[in-house]
């Protein structure tokens, strides 16, 4: 016989939210009033977590002072989650919600997917606590433990900011400093450390009041009139312009702007899988989304090229090692990024040195509509859409490649407007066509499993009450360190759809295994041993089902995925959480 606790039903709202029972607190009477009412002031609606009694003075305060709205609270199962779902919310987004972790325990937890957001440049107010930082009123042992001299340390080297501020009132202006800067360009996660006594201690008196608006001015840095001079003068006289279009934000107008820059130069475009969709993958113009190795499109476009425009490249060193060799390109280069600005020298997230001849330090947004306005005598000619690719599915009775879940669901979703927040290592530009700022949002960052879960759920709550599906396409290895955040989606009724690209191995280890032996002259046979998920199979659909989702699958066969998608799809439709394994065969494109 077993038996359950289940949250009374008019303790939640029809959108999941927990309701707290009582009279909430008329006013700011403790340390956590103060720091919680702040959030609400920063206009952060939400904030994920994973509980932890070093900040249980602010969960009381949001809950019985705020009434557990603006922010609002996500009960994550891992501290990963949590900061990996406000980087999913801040891709749709671009904006930050809040996040909290407990003391330094949870912070240790939470520290890769940290990471991932520093790569992304994501931005995100990271709550943490710690103490009581007074040692003559700790508890033994326990909150020993659970003290550190300087926790921000374990993350300083891949966050914008820190502080521990040591009053209610300092606390205040640390939580206005530290959202401004996390929403600066070049965005990034943030850390405020709350000392639990700070949190728990009766305020001494009411603190003046403080307008935040005033003190955390918006920050846009366009390029200058001489710099953008030069750069039309350029594109002016070059015969072959190259655009690479690198981190940008999620608006229309800047879609629209970036699409009539390249018509107007007739140039070659370049994207990036790496960062959202920034550009149509189906345009004429449109060369190609360059990975980590050489695309033969982007080498004889760079080639050929007497100007490339790069706008805020992750890699672009990369980009022209990888289809150029050691040669540099021929092209006169400009980069317009404001990337250099944060890099530390800790992480290599700055990537090679590229050669840049002129080099612009502004937003790329605002770079391209000034690029618009000095050109804005040059016509654009009509381009004819691209025929659409035809990638024909496989025999049904065959095992899918990653190829054929794609493009099944794909035409599975038809017209309907979808978010895809996450795919596999083995994605190719041509199976998924993004004609949309929202269609594609971009990979992980740090490259740290377990965020598309977490990322995908992100993307969930930015999308719900929209009219766009968040799908993602998630590896098996990404799901099962991450897939516990399904729970959250079920939880708080987050409708979304995840595709398990299942080959049962950490298949990627696999090559590296293989190329190893091949060096050594070893057999390659063996490059499965410790990589394959195997005896016994794990069967995530039945993980997604005791989260409270829909599992379907395993799916052995390419004739199968039209009605488990149709089923998955329907679920989401519904408000529900859908999860489907595809069993694929292993391989990339």
């Amino acid at each position: 016989m077993s038996s359950s606790v289940s949250t009374p039903t008019n303790l939640r709202n029809d959108l999941g939210r927990e309701q707290p029972e009582g009279p909430l607190a008329p006013k700011a009477g403790f340390g956590s009033d103060v720091v919680a009412e702040t959030l609400r002031a920063l206009d952060l609606p939400y904030i994920a977590l994973n509980p932890g009694a070093s900040y249980r003075g602010l969960h009381d305060s949001i809950v019985n002072f705020l009434g557990n709205t603006q922010p609002e609270m996500l009960l994550c199962l891992h501290e990963e989650h949590a900061i990996h779902i406000a980087q999913g919310y801040a891709k749709v987004t671009g904006k930050p919600m809040a996040c909290a972790v407990h003391s330094n325990v949870g912070l240790m937890h939470a520290t890769m997917a940290i990471f991932n957001a520093w790569c992304d440049r994501m931005p995100m107010v990271i709550m943490g606590a710690t103490g009581p930082i007074d040692a003559a009123i700790r508890r033994p042992w326990i909150d020993w433990i659970h003290t550190s001299r300087d926790q921000a340390a374990m993350i300083r080297n891949y966050i914008k900011f820190d502080d521990t501020p040591g009053s209610p009132q300092a606390a205040r202006e640390a939580l206005v400093r530290a959202k401004w800067i996390a929403e600066t360009t070049p965005k990034g996660p943030v850390y405020i450390n709350l000392d639990s006594h700070l949190q728990e201690a009766p305020l001494a008196g009411e603190l003046p009041p403080m307008d935040v608006n005033r003190f955390a001015p918006p920050m846009q840095l366009g390029p200058s009139a001489l710099q953008v001079e030069q750069i039309a003068g350029l594109a002016r006289k070059a015969k072959k312009v190259v655009i690479v279009y690198g981190r940008f934000s999620r608006s229309e107008k800047g879609w629209a702007e970036r699409i009539q820059l390249a018509e107007k130069l007739r140039a070659s475009v370049l994207t990036d899988l790496k960062v959202g969709c920034t550009f149509p993958s189906d345009h004429p113009l449109h060369v190609g989304c360059p990975g980590m190795g050489p695309h033969p499109d982007a080498a004889a476009a760079i080639k050929s090229a007497d100007l490339v425009l790069a706008f805020d490249v992750v890699d672009l060193g990369g980009l022209f090692r990888a289809n150029l060799g050691d040669a540099a390109p021929s092209a006169k280069i400009v980069h317009i990024s404001m990337d250099h600005r944060i890099h530390n020298g800790w992480s290599m997230d700055h990537q090679i040195l590229p050669p840049v001849d002129h080099f612009v330090s502004a937003d790329t947004d605002l770079s391209v509509t000034a690029l618009l306005g000095a050109l804005s005598d040059l016509k654009a000619p009509e381009f004819s859409p691209r025929e659409p690719k035809t990638i024909e599915l496989r025999a049904a009775n065959e095992r899918p490649l990653v190829r054929d879940l794609a493009v099944a669901l794909k035409k599975a979703l038809g017209n309907r407007k979808t978010c895809l927040m996450s795919t596999s290592i083995a994605w190719h530009e041509d199976w998924w066509p993004m004609r949309h700022p929202l269609d594609y949002t971009g990979g992980a960052g740090g490259g740290g499993l377990a965020a598309g879960p977490g990322i995908t759920v992100g993307g969930a709550l930015a999308c719900k009450g929209t009219d766009r599906m968040a799908v993602g396409v998630i590896g098996d290895g990404d799901f099962l360190m991450g897939n516990t955040s399904v729970w959250t989606a079920v939880r708080y009724k987050l409708p979304m759809l995840m595709v398990i690209s299942n080959n049962s191995s950490f298949y990627n280890d696999e090559l590296h295994q293989e190329r190893v032996a091949k060096a050594r002259n070893r057999p390659v046979e063996n490059k499965w041993i410790g990589q394959k998920m195997i005896e016994p199979d794990v069967d995530i659909a039945k993980i997604a089902e005791g989260q409270g989702a829909v599992g379907i699958g395993p799916i052995h066969t390419i004739g199968e995925l039209a009605g488990a998608y149709a089923k998955a799809i329907a679920v989401v439709e519904a408000g529900g959480v859908a999860v489907v394994d595809v069993r694929v065969i292993p391989g990339y494109a």
